[in-house]
């Protein structure tokens, strides 16, 4: 068969000519990536085979890319008889086999032979770059509400990224689509602009790069498992576009305020001496603590409602690589709201804070290093300075220079953060975490707060969405937090309004 033109807009045209192999179909394109902007179509016998396209960025999709249906099956016979590990972390959840590289079934082998022969020899003359003889490749599968959140695959070495789907006839309403996203004047990612539903026997290709941001959304179908064949070719890395650094979030000290607006807001058992005494304690020990009912139930109540049903201008906040949630523009909240965030915001609840942690977040703040001669105070003075030892908790002196950052949040289905690094997240910190309208929320939806070590998995602690529950949690430098993606499973939640929605006060104090 001839050569086919793809129409692209540039002075230089790309030529595909179709070669079908034992086991794979294969296309032979001249086409220089400066050439290429967008292809508008694909004409004749290729426009059920091959779309080559470059927006958001480079990518090709080939249909049918496996010869026969045989083969197909054989494959997925195999494959299927692997074992599957899960992975869970703050970007993705799903099972995945261990690499493909040393297994000896025939169609794993003469699949992988293919890709490491004419398949990459192809790529590297696509895009004039001399790939390695070497091929990462692994099987995963995704089932009902595992997901893999934006992320744009850069990690040294790895030039080509590639996906062949082995999945039962898909539609888009399964989820599971692989979501390509453009990007701002700042190189991070902005929205999604198109969705490639996964195809049975079709194999999607894009080149590795600063700007090759995707996602895998989440699987929606119970009946359905979205399995691929993924991997990556590797070779020479792209320069990358120097990091961009966030503005950091405005702080603010505490605002004038008086007691009695603690005693109208706050649970009054948390107002005692005694049993605040018992929560410094456990906090100084553990430097976490969930306090139960901590709103006045009628306080709580009304905030609630007002949350649920009052017309609120909700903002949504990214970008999709670090975080995808709406917070409340405070101009538009109601008025119990407002006071609810001048309580957190107020000069007496930093007092508040630092009797109930032993932080120093007030100059009226007790010092819990002095000597006393109760000896209550100063069994709690030694355990403040052992936690100190043990935990590395840093304190200023007398107070004056505590501010705060805050937001209101709305969580529901696809909201989400993740780890990264900033200036402020690597900062000592008290954050405190007031979650309402979440009454019997199951861990298994998400919306849980994880912290970790920084380059460790394993989790140091996890706070489930709790009505009128108040969290505090000292992180130092080397802890981070995420909120896992809210999955399909919170729609199930009908104690919401509306279902599998919740919300929260979020505010971090510095000393």
């Amino acid at each position: 068969m001839g050569s086919v033109p793809l129409r692209v807009i540039s002075a230089q045209d790309c030529t595909v000519e179709p070669i079908r192999t034992q086991s794979g179909i294969f296309i032979d394109v001249t086409w220089r990536r400066s050439d290429c902007e967008t292809v508008l179509s694909v004409t004749g016998w290729l426009q059920w085979y091959v779309e080559l396209d470059c927006n958001p960025f480079p990518h090709c999709v080939i249909n049918q890319f496996l010869s026969t249906e045989d083969f197909v099956f054989n494959l997925e016979k195999e494959l299927s008889q692997l074992n599957f590990h899960s992975k869970s972390n703050d970007l993705y959840k799903f099972t995945q086999s261990a690499d493909l590289n040393d297994r000896m079934e025939p169609c794993i082998t003469e699949l992988r032979l293919v890709l490491l022969g004419q398949f990459r020899t192809w790529l590297s003359e696509l895009l004039d770059v001399e790939l390695e003889p070497t091929v990462d490749i692994f099987c995963a599968k995704y089932q009902h509400t595992d997901v893999l959140l934006c992320h744009d695959d850069e990690l040294e070495g790895r030039r080509v990224a590639f996906i062949l789907y082995l999945v039962p006839p898909w539609e888009l309403c399964d989820g599971g689509t692989l979501d390509l996203f453009c990007t701002d004047e700042h190189g991070q990612p902005q929205c999604v602009v198109k969705s490639l539903v996964p195809s049975r026997n079709t194999l999607v290709f894009f080149e590795v790069s600063p700007v090759s941001f995707h996602q895998v959304s989440e699987v929606l179908s119970s009946e359905k498992c979205r399995m691929s064949l993924s991997g990556w070719f590797h070779g020479p890395s792209l320069p990358r576009f120097p990091q961009y650094i966030e503005p950091p979030a405005l702080r603010h000290k505490y605002t004038p305020g008086d007691e009695k607006m603690l005693h109208k807001w706050i649970n009054q058992e948390y107002m005692k001496d005694r049993y605040q005494i018992q929560v410094q304690q456990e906090f100084q020990e553990n430097s976490e603590i969930c306090l139960s009912n901590f709103l006045q139930k009628e306080k709580f109540q009304e905030v609630r409602a007002a949350l649920q049903l009052a017309e609120i201008q909700w903002l949504t906040k990214g970008p999709a690589n670090k975080r995808h949630y709406e917070y409340a523009e405070l101009c538009s909240l109601p008025q119990c709201v407002q006071e609810c965030w001048k309580l957190f915001s107020s000069e007496d609840f930093y007092l508040l804070l630092s009797n109930l942690s032993g932080l120093k977040l007030h100059p009226l703040a007790k010092d819990n290093d002095s000597s006393d001669d109760s000896e209550d105070d100063e069994e709690g003075t030694a355990g403040r300075q052992d936690c100190e030892d043990k935990k590395g908790l840093k304190r200023s002196t007398d107070g004056t220079s505590a501010a705060c950052v805050g937001e209101v949040r709305r969580w529901r289905h696809g909201s989400y953060t993740l780890l990264h690094d900033s200036e402020s997240s690597r900062e000592f910190g008290l954050d405190l975490l007031l979650t309402l309208g979440c009454f019997g929320w199951q861990q298994d939806s998400g919306g849980f707060t994880s912290y970790i070590a920084h380059g460790e998995d394993e989790e140091l602690l996890t706070v489930i969405p709790e009505d009128n529950s108040l969290a505090l949690v000292y992180r130092d430098t080397d802890t981070l937090k995420f909120v896992k993606y809210v999955n399909d499973r919170s729609s199930s939640h009908n104690h919401q309004e509306p279902p599998g929605t919740f919300y929260d006060f979020s505010f971090v104090y510095y000393e």
